[in-house]
């Protein structure tokens, strides 16, 4: 049979319509297949937990994580590995038959709650429920905007479990709206409310994690981040999970190897907890795409908790190593269930024979302005917009990527005028991070709230500005977003800040291929969502 694919999940995709033969990300059809197959057979374990709550049963942690990783391995960028996605199918189908007979019944289940094959049929099954399954394309587009924000929020909730902390209002939640995916009862009026409702449980879901995250490394505070090397070897980390770091760091401890963070993993220097370890060395490289020449240059083993992954050289695909919901064939998968504490042993003996990091720049950038922080430093900041000193804040969050079409928010940020500042969280700050854009009274024009999670501190603070000054109307704050996205983390931002109430939202460095004409003028007249232009336009239309 031959292998065919459609994916418009991210913003990479072929000329903003969709993959068909291969993914820009690198994504081969026969792994598109079986993550197809995977969201197929997950939707209908919801379908049955959600059949099962509704009758009084309590749903164990067990099965609720598996839905949430099985979700977040199909994340961009995430695993490209096509056994372990056939695993999780098969495990998921053995979950289904055990919550099938804890139903005791089939009436009124749809196909994805019953069907059940053998691995050789899989690829054929595959063929006949990806995304083109759905032949109406306002539903279409509706379904997958909903998928979408539940693939990031299940995400942040894996990041959440890892550390132990659990909302089974979440997880209810998520296997509702995903199971609702599946029903064609649902009017185009029914899926954009329950898209806006996403966007709610995504508020809630980032709290989730912000707590667990504070609450198990303190709170993020101004911190000073080294970006040279030292004369040690090294282990870089990237990705998201803060615990596979900390438990990284607890095993490196005196063996004389010294840990780098790369790229998301950033923010981790800001948290109190991991401060005492004198070999967390600082971070090393930038965003995620240009991962295959500093990966390279770094001499030392690679351990990537999430995503993104960038399809690794030959020249060093025996460093690197995935941990979690990530995966690539030929990598070495270091597993661990939550609350355990996995081995790393092999990567630090790894690291041991490996030369020191090559230096590729040095200095230090400053970030750690999550929540707490800024709520410390808020009346010299209402002070400096009472003044005049600062007249707007910018929001910049959100994703980086490869296309040169993303130097606008570089070309964006150099543009503004010495009176704003940007507020950011996610990949998206190294388009700019690194800029000696100076600061406004002592406080910095890039105030770097941390990971693309942690956006939800970026929405806080606007409602604490909002409780300052005394405003009915978030949108009343001199605060404007213009907000690059990539995958689908980015897309349960977006609708977290839409529940929020946030309106004239721009989106780059174009709008999503997965929104259908119908539902793109839903967000426009509705939100006043819009799409970036040139610098210069933009800069008169935020700035006038």
């Amino acid at each position: 049979m031959e292998n065919k694919m459609f994916c418009y999940q991210c913003q990479e995709t072929a000329g903003c319509k969709g993959c068909t033969m291969r993914g820009v990300c690198g994504k081969t059809p026969e792994v598109s297949a079986m993550q197809d197959l995977l969201i197929y057979v997950t939707k209908g374990a919801c379908e049955l937990t959600t059949a099962l709550r509704k009758e009084g049963h309590t749903i164990c942690d067990h099965v609720n994580h598996l839905i949430s990783v099985n979700l977040f391995s199909t994340i961009t960028n995430a695993n490209f590995d096509k056994d372990a996605i056939v695993k999780r199918i098969n495990d998921t189908l053995a979950i289904k038959n055990k919550l099938l007979a804890k139903l005791g019944r089939k009436d009124g289940l749809s196909d994805a709650a019953l069907w059940n094959d053998e691995e050789s049929e899989f690829e054929a099954k595959a063929a006949t429920v990806g995304v083109l399954s759905t032949k109406d394309e306002d539903v279409r587009s509706l379904r997958e905007l909903i998928t979408y924000g539940l693939k990031g929020l299940a995400a942040y909730s894996k990041h959440a479990n890892a550390l132990l902390f659990d909302d089974g209002d979440v997880d209810a939640f998520l296997q509702r709206t995903l199971a609702a995916t599946l029903d064609d009862s649902l009017s185009i009026d029914d899926l954009v409310a329950l898209a806006l409702e996403t966007g709610k449980w995504g508020v809630s879901g980032m709290a989730l994690l912000d707590k667990a995250n504070t609450e198990s490394y303190g709170n993020p505070e101004i911190t000073k981040v080294n970006i040279g090397v030292r004369n040690n070897p090294g282990i870089l980390i990237s990705g998201h999970d803060l615990k596979d770091l900390e438990m990284l760091l607890e095993q490196t401890k005196g063996t004389g190897v010294d840990v780098y963070t790369h790229s998301e993993m950033l923010p981790a220097h800001y948290y109190p907890a991991f401060k005492k370890y004198e070999h967390f060395a600082g971070n090393y490289g930038n965003a995620w795409w240009k991962q295959t020449e500093e990966f390279e240059s770094f001499n030392g083993p690679i351990l990537m908790t999430t995503n993104c992954i960038v399809p690794p050289k030959d020249s060093y695909k025996d460093r690197l190593y995935t941990t979690g919901a990530a995966g690539y064939p030929g990598c070495k998968h270091i597993d661990g269930a939550y609350g355990e504490n996995k081995d790393f042993s092999e990567i630090i003996e790894k690291a041991k024979k490996c030369l020191p990091p090559k230096e590729i720049e040095n200095g230090e950038i400053v970030g750690g302005f999550a929540h707490e922080q800024v709520f410390a430093l808020a009346d010299k900041i209402v002070d400096a917009v009472k003044s005049g000193a600062i007249k707007k804040f910018v929001v910049m969050a959100g994703c980086d990527g490869r296309a040169k079409s993303r130097n606008y928010y570089t070309d964006f940020a150099k543009a503004i005028p010495d009176d704003a500042v940007i507020l950011t969280a996610g990949c998206a700050k190294y388009k700019y991070n690194k800029l000696n854009l100076g600061d406004i009274g002592g406080i910095p024009r890039v105030l770097d709230a941390g990971q693309c999670n942690d956006s939800y501190s970026l929405a806080l603070i606007a409602l604490k500005l909002k409780e300052v000054f005394g405003l009915d109307d978030v949108n009343d704050l001199p605060i404007v977003y213009n907000i690059s996205w990539y995958e689908q983390k980015a897309v349960i931002v977006l609708l977290a800040l839409l529940y929020l109430g946030v309106k004239n939202i721009h989106l780059g460095p174009t709008l999503p291929a997965f929104l259908s004409p119908n539902v793109t003028k839903v967000l426009v007249e509705n939100f006043g969502i819009a799409g970036i232009g040139t610098v210069e336009d933009d800069i008169k239309l935020f700035f006038d």
